[in-house]
């Protein structure tokens, strides 16, 4: 029953790269179940953040919460610390979105905790994680944290080259040099 898992696995995934999240979520939900009935605890977390994400796409935050948590218990229970890291700041992404700042907080950080302890780590990954925590210290008006955070999650765009990474940092970067010289 694996294969036919990891089948639905990959089907979803490419549905979703087509913009087809109807077709993703089936197979997802699908692909959850058959994990559960294996056993395959890893396998169901990785299914379980892919439903996660297109919960997300459709804006239903609850469910994806829902889906990220119980993957985020099993990564943390298996020691999946590269997985847990990811799946912990997607926790943090929906949170902030969610209003609830002090969880998101929190996860952010332990996600960059994580990130940051792993040398196999990618800049981009550690931008991600930073970049969330940014938006979430600008929005509170922690200038000072925000800029730094941006500054730094700039840098590591700029090293792999994601442009869109790149413009967004600087056009934060320099609405907050704007914002300060205003308040002087």
């Amino acid at each position: 029953m694996s294969e036919l898992s990891d089948n639905l696995l990959s089907r979803a995934l490419q549905a979703r790269r087509e913009n087809r999240l109807q077709d993703a979520k089936r197979d997802l939900v699908e692909a959850v179940a058959l994990y559960r009935q294996d056993n395959n605890r890893i396998e169901l977390a990785r299914a379980l953040t892919g439903l996660g994400q297109i919960e997300r796409d459709f804006h239903h935050l609850d469910q994806a919460r829902q889906h990220y948590e119980e993957a985020v218990a099993i990564y943390r229970a298996e020691g999946d610390r590269p997985r847990l890291a990811h799946a912990v700041r997607h926790l943090g992404d929906i949170s902030r979105h969610e209003g609830r700042a002090g969880l998101s907080e929190s996860c952010y950080n332990e996600a960059l905790a994580l990130y940051r302890g792993d040398d196999q780590t990618t800049p981009l990954e550690l931008a991600n994680a930073i970049r969330g925590l940014a938006i979430l210290k600008d929005d509170a008006g922690q200038s000072e944290s925000a800029r730094s955070l941006w500054t730094e999650a700039r840098d590591l765009y700029e090293a792999v080259n994601v442009k869109e990474g790149v413009a967004e940092c600087s056009l934060r970067l320099a609405r907050l040099t704007q914002n300060s010289g205003e308040l002087e």
